[in-house]
């Protein structure tokens, strides 16, 4: 039983949809992560075997109380070297099970992944997609049927249990596919609806802050994606910003405030088939990225990722970190018939020793078999 699920692009809104109820621009990638669920054959006491091209051996697991349990030092290394969410996917899925009076098989889950280059991840949402094709996987081997946003949901939980601070984005652009304008549900509130009342109601109540909703693609615009070959934490950089004297004061309001009036005039532009108001708003989502970093002093424009933006708004176009910053990727929105313009754009990048990689926008659904 397979499942894949894309990665993502932030187009704008990053940082203030981390805030619940507020918004961002995403869009889904034709690249993705594959996992592959089949019966396991570990041995006794073995519940769930995990094996992942990105790591070397597999990591088997048991069953318990509060949990799966690694089997020995060696393989609860492995489950922290880049198997959590997979873990917490299955934790999650098996806990609805339990729910409905259902007991879980024995699994053999197996992970491969799109959205690296030579072992490194590329800011793609990598967490999230092996995170969504994990929980649909591994619900589809049990015979749950799951509607999109049931998916969406219990990959929210298993990720909140690990980061309540993680918007989701990735995870919705990962169900959905496409483009979407996502608003962030509250994660706090989430998880204790999940304690007080259980996963099966929490899949049914309404979750505060959550809301979705589908966008067109860019009509005449071509998005390129340029590579810095330097990963980055997001987890570290959104935890960073959460501890700082920034959160909560009048300056993060104004930020968000005007991330959000962004992100709806990029909404409609994208409605409109509006090239230019969309550039202009792509822009100004990398200015106030800029001040936010120039503000609290995060790291989010590394100076390649500054050379990427730059290069893009050089020959026309409009250009950002996509996600966190601090490395990973960036974008570059430019008229789609300028192919002269294009070129110039990936010399400038390679100039800078930015990476164009070949990534095209994925319009379709995500998660699929």
């Amino acid at each position: 039983m397979s499942r894949y699920a894309p990665g993502k692009l932030f187009i704008v809104g990053e940082y203030a949809v981390v805030q619940p109820g507020h918004a961002a621009i995403l869009a889904a990638v034709d690249r993705e992560v594959r996992v592959t669920v089949s019966a396991a054959h570990g041995g006794v006491g073995v519940d769930v075997v995990i094996d992942s091209d990105l790591s070397p051996g597999a990591a088997r697991l048991r069953r318990g109380d509060g949990g799966l349990v690694a089997l020995g030092a060696d393989e609860e290394q492995r489950v922290r070297d880049g198997l959590t969410h997979v873990v917490a996917a299955i934790e999650v899925v098996d806990g609805l099970l339990a729910e409905r009076g259902l007991s879980a098989p024995p699994v053999h889950v197996s992970v491969s992944s799109r959205l690296h280059h030579e072992g490194t991840k590329l800011g793609l949402g990598s967490s999230g997609a092996v995170t969504v094709a994990s929980v649909s996987a591994v619900a589809a081997y049990y015979g749950l049927e799951l509607s999109d946003e049931e998916r969406f949901r219990l990959a929210m939980l298993a990720t909140a249990r690990l980061d309540a601070r993680s918007s989701g984005g990735d995870l919705a652009a990962s169900v959905w596919g496409g483009w979407i304008e996502y608003h962030a549900p509250d994660r706090a509130a989430v998880l204790d609806q999940v304690q007080r009342r259980g996963i099966e109601e929490s899949l049914r109540t309404p979750w505060p802050g959550f809301r979705l909703r589908r966008l067109p693609p860019p009509r005449d615009l071509a998005l390129e994606v340029g590579w810095t070959g330097q990963p980055a934490s997001t987890a570290s950089l959104v935890g960073s910003l959460g501890r700082r004297a920034w959160q909560g004061s009048a300056s993060q309001r104004s930020f968000v405030e005007r991330s959000d009036a962004c992100v709806r005039a990029a909404a409609d532009a994208l409605e409109r088939g509006d090239g230019p108001e969309l550039l202009r708003q792509v822009r100004g989502a990398r200015r106030m990225l800029a001040e936010l970093d120039e503000e609290v002093g995060l790291g989010i424009f590394t100076t390649t990722l500054t050379a990427l933006s730059d290069a893009a708004e050089a020959v026309g176009g409009a250009g950002k970190p996509s996600g966190a910053g601090g490395g990973d990727c960036g974008i570059a929105l430019l008229d789609a018939t300028a192919h002269e313009r294009i070129a110039q754009l990936r010399k400038g990048w390679a100039a800078a020793g930015v990476l164009p990689v070949p990534i095209h926008l994925q319009s379709t659904k995500g998660s699929a078999a």
